[in-house]
């Protein structure tokens, strides 16, 4: 492995929207690996609360120019986009055991299809356990207040979508 593929992983994921849990997970990945790829995915099976290009939005306002990250998308397999950018590593957040499972089985898939490429899993802060966008959003739609889990601009977003002031 090269000393510049070392020093980047890619966090994948469909941030929607983003959660205080997930820039968790990017400061703590930015303790491990100096260059992080935060990208959100395209996902083919979900239409998605928010198009790909508000996911981005949210994003950027959230993180702002942290040194080391760039945010982008992606509409391809996360594997395959980590040896597209340059990433040995691919870094996943786990709350539970049935996020475990799913975790476990595509990764041993991704290596299965890219072995240079590794998992690396990133369990969850306690603060954000029970922390999931679906969560928030059927929240948000009975009018709870989510502001102590999401970014200011990610809750205007969610705020809007569902009608809530």
């Amino acid at each position: 492995m090269s000393d510049d593929a070392s020093q980047l992983a890619l966090f994948p994921a469909s941030f929607d929207p983003v959660t205080n849990g997930h820039l968790d997970l990017v400061q703590r990945a930015l303790r491990v690996f100096p260059r992080l790829v935060v990208a959100v995915a395209h996902n083919v099976d979900k239409s998605g609360t928010f198009t790909v290009e508000q996911r981005l939005e949210m994003l950027r306002a959230s993180i702002g120019d942290l040194p080391g990250v760039e945010i982008t998308s992606f509409a391809v397999l996360a594997v395959d986009y980590a040896a597209e950018v340059g990433a040995k590593t691919v870094i996943r957040g786990l709350r539970a055991t049935a996020d475990f499972q799913y975790e476990f089985e595509m990764a041993l898939m991704n290596r299965h299809m890219n072995p240079e490429v590794e998992t690396l899993f990133l369990m969850t802060g306690q603060e954000h356990f029970y922390v999931s966008s679906s969560r928030l959003k059927e929240l948000v739609s009975f009018g709870v207040d989510v502001s102590e889990w999401v970014p200011p601009l990610v809750e205007k977003y969610l705020r809007e979508k569902f009608h809530k002031t």
